[in-house]
This record gives structure tokens, C-alpha cells and sequence, in this order.
């Protein structure tokens, strides 16, 4: 049997931990330069703020209903993330962290009352972090998902859903009738792996619920459709298709890029960004142990800036050997940027990307990195272990690369946080503070 837990709206919860008076408003969490709406309380839905949805077409009810906008603190999330999961993993044999916010959990062959377990576990993730979970069990991901999704809004809506799946919903312990009840209040799009276009398709063909799904004949899906959501029918019916991952799997592509928080014309604040983000895609690389043989930038201007002339440009820059050196990563990223950048463009965003990801094996010593004078270049790894190492300590970029500019009092390309809270489990200086 399978678990998927999921955090409620895990970013406005995570800022709710710390400050305890957003409970009750309507909470809403912005994207990079404070787009667009990315988490999103219960009483911000109810107000009709949709997902994804920009903020200036809801800023207005910052003045007439009290709604709270903040700016994503995503190493804030990251963290709680951490310790959510780290709690969570103690509780079964076999853990899958999905994403951010949720967690395949495999209680195969553990006895006992599972519903009964996930509302003591789901207590105590609120107890110990301060952020609420909801669960849904079944025989399958699929099922398991489906669980999650009647658990939320069972709590949310319970006019929908009966008020005994709130919170933990156990879809491998109910009877084919109240299976049937809850497929029948459900719609297609709610089902794992359904995205809007297959919705549509399915509503023109007469498949509205999930109950309307699981009447149909495979072989007629996978005629029409296609063998993924023959797979998901099956998961549906409670046959397993989809396997635990307990080892996350290593990314084949490693990206970091953001919109400025205002136009930049000149190279030296795009060296400065393109090094920033060449410098976190070196550690993330390190961390899965992988090694990079080339590196991508591009760089555009802004597409809704009608009036200003755009242009857009990519560049890759192969490695003369496969590499986890943040110096000589930083070093292809700017000789790329070089190579792509014109002057006179009102430049919005720039990207990193390593490609032709390899594990970090006994390559190094096959192929030795040439340096000056033909000489072998010192083997930097424990140098780069030390900066991580010192970075997760003391905060990101305590050390870094200095065409970063991390030393700079102003970098007019850094995006906008204006309505960022305080990193409280992360930074020493922002501290949460406790007055008697």
C-alpha cells in the first residue's frame, strides 16, 4: 500500500509558521519578480485568485479584502521541505519525495490500521514543523494521488466529499460503492497524468468523471489516446504500472535562470549573472555526483516590451573534459555569453544549463585537463567540497566566484523580492526573534 502526502499550500503554510497572524487572511505567494500567484491560501481561492494568475490582476484586492501577496523565500521552503520529509521518511520502509512539497510513501507488508497511522503521523508533521498534510492511501501512485486529492478537498469542500475522508483518504480500504461515490464526484482532469488538452479530449468523448473513465475499454483508449493513459486506467483499477523511486534520479539536463528585476544593456551585469547562475548549477551538479561536458547560455529580451527592439540568443560552449569545477563552469558560461551578446539590447533574462551530464567516475584521471605548459591541473575537488561545504553552513554565497560581483552593494539585475520575509531557519541574521 502507497502513501502520497502532500503539504497544503505549502509556501503560504511555510510563512504562516513564522508569522502567525496570516492565519485566517487571504495569503498569496508570488513567483520570481513577483509575477504571478504560485501558492495561494483557502480564503484566497475562495476570493477567485487563480493559479498562475499575475499579480497586477488581483492587486486591487490587497486594499478591499485584505489580501497578503509575498514574494517566494524559496531557501525558507526548501528547508521546511527538508524537515518535512525527514520526519515523514521515518514512518515506512520505502520513501519516493516527489517534489517540494510531497512524498510517495510504500508501507508494504506493515501491518495494522493505516488510516489511524497517517492522522498520528500527519499530527505530528503539524506538531513538530507547523505544516499541514493531507493523505491518500492506495494500491497504486495513481490511486494513492487520486486519495490526496479527495482528502484536500474533502477538508476544503465538504460539501463534495463525505467529512470522514478529510484529511486521510484511504481509497484500498473502501468498499466498491463508496469508491464508486467519490469517482463519481470527481472529474477526469483530477486524475494523475490527465493534463487539460487529454481532459478535453476525454469530455468530448463523453468521459467526464473518473467512474466514466474506468467504464471504458482499454483497448478503445489506447486506440484513441495513447498507451499512458491505457497505463493509467490500469493504475486506476488498482494494478501497479508506476514504481517507487527510493534514490532520486540524477537530472539530464541541470538549469538556473531568472527574469531581472530590471532591464540590463551592459556585459559586465550579465557576467555577473551568468557566473551566479553557472555557480549554483555547479552545485547542484555536484550534489547528484554528476559531471557536465558542455555549457549553454541564452539570453533574450523582453517579449512584452513591444516598443523595445528584441532579440534572443543561445550559445554552447563544449568542455574540452567532463567537469564539477564551479571556476572553469563559470568560465565557459561567460566565454558563451561573450560570444552571444550584441550591445544595445534591453536584455530581461539570461539561463544557464548544463548539458552532457555524466556520472562522476574515474574519467578524470583518463582524460587529464591540460593547463598551461601542457601540465595537469591540480585536482580542485576537496577545494570544492570545502565552498559547499562553508555555503551550506553559513548561507549561499558565502563563498563565491568573484565575477559574481557577490560583493557589490547594488546588482541592478538581481530580481525583485520585495515583499520577501526573513530566511528564519537559514541565515543567522534573520533570525526569528522571541520577546517576553
Amino acid at each position: 500500500m502507497l502513501a502520497l502526502v502532500d503539504g497544503n499550500n505549502f509556501y503560504v503554510s511555510c510563512e504562516r509558521v513564522f508569522r502567525p497572524s496570516l492565519f485566517g487572511r487571504p495569503v498569496v505567494v508570488l513567483s520570481n519578480n513577483d509575477g504571478c500567484a504560485i501558492s495561494r491560501s483557502n480564503e484566497a481561492k475562495a476570493l477567485g485568485i487563480r493559479m498562475g494568475q499575475p499579480w497586477h490582476e488581483f492587486r486591487h484586492l490587497e486594499r478591499t479584502a485584505g489580501v497578503v501577496a509575498l514574494s517566494a523565500n524559496f531557501e525558507l521552503y526548501g528547508d521546511m521541505s527538508h524537515r518535512v520529509m525527514a520526519l515523514l521518511g521515518r514512518h515506512a520502509p520505502g520513501q519516493e519525495v516527489y517534489s517540494i512539497d510531497e512524498c510517495f510513501l510504500d508501507f508494504q507488508g506493515l501491518p495494522g490500521d493505516l488510516v489511524a497511522l497517517m492522522r498520528q503521523v500527519r499530527a505530528e508533521v503539524l506538531q513538530q514543523t507547523g505544516i499541514p498534510v493531507c493523505v491518500g492511501l492506495g494500491p497504486t501512485k495513481t490511486l494513492a494521488k487520486l486519495g490526496n486529492h479527495i482528502a484536500k478537498s474533502a477538508e476544503r469542500k465538504p460539501d463534495r466529499y463525505p467529512a470522514s475522508q478529510a484529511q486521510v483518504c484511504h481509497l484500498g480500504a473502501l468498499s466498491p460503492r463508496q469508491r464508486q461515490v467519490l469517482f463519481t464526484a470527481t472529474e477526469v482532469g483530477e486524475v494523475w497524468g490527465i493534463g487539460p488538452q487529454v481532459a478535453a479530449r476525454l469530455n468530448a468523448a463523453g468521459v467526464h468523471t473518473v467512474s466514466d473513465l474506468l467504464a471504458h475499454d482499454a483497448a478503445a483508449l489506447r486506440q484513441r489516446f495513447s498507451v499512458v493513459l491505457t497505463r493509467t486506467l490500469r493504475e486506476l483499477q488498482g494494478t501497479p504500472c508506476l514504481a517507487l523511486e527510493d534514490a532520486v534520479q540524477a537530472r539530464q539536463q541541470i538549469k538556473c535562470s531568472r527574469s531581472f528585476g530590471a532591464s540590463v544593456l551592459d556585459l559586465p551585469s550579465l557576467v555577473e549573472a551568468v557566473s551566479t547562475f553557472a555557480s549554483r548549477a555547479a552545485e547542484k551538479l555536484r550534489r547528484q555526483a554528476s559531471l557536465a561536458g558542455a555549457v549553454q547560455v541564452y539570453l533574450r529580451t523582453n517579449p512584452f516590451r513591444t516598443h523595445d527592439e528584441q532579440r534572443s540568443r543561445t550559445w554552447t560552449t563544449p568542455l574540452a573534459r567532463p567537469t564539477d569545477d564551479t571556476q572553469r563552469l563559470v568560465q565557459a558560461a561567460v566565454r558563451g555569453l561573450e560570444a552571444a551578446y550584441t550591445a544595445g539590447y534591453r536584455y530581461a533574462k539570461v539561463g544557464v544549463t548544463l548539458l552532457d551530464l555524466q556520472a562522476a567516475t574515474h574519467c578524470q584521471e583518463e582524460l587529464p585537463w591540460i593547463a598551461s605548459g601542457n601540465a595537469p591541473a591540480p585536482d580542485r575537488g576537496p577545494l570544492m567540497k570545502a565552498m559547499d561545504a562553508m555555503n551550506q553552513r553559513y548561507g549561499k554565497g558565502t563563498i563565491a566566484v568573484a565575477s559574481t560581483g557577490a560583493t557589490r552593494p547594488e546588482r541592478h539585475w538581481v530580481m525583485r523580492q520585495e515583499r520577501r520575509t526573513p530566511r528564519y531557519t537559514t541565515q543567522w541574521d534573520e533570525l526569528p526573534e522571541v520577546r517576553a
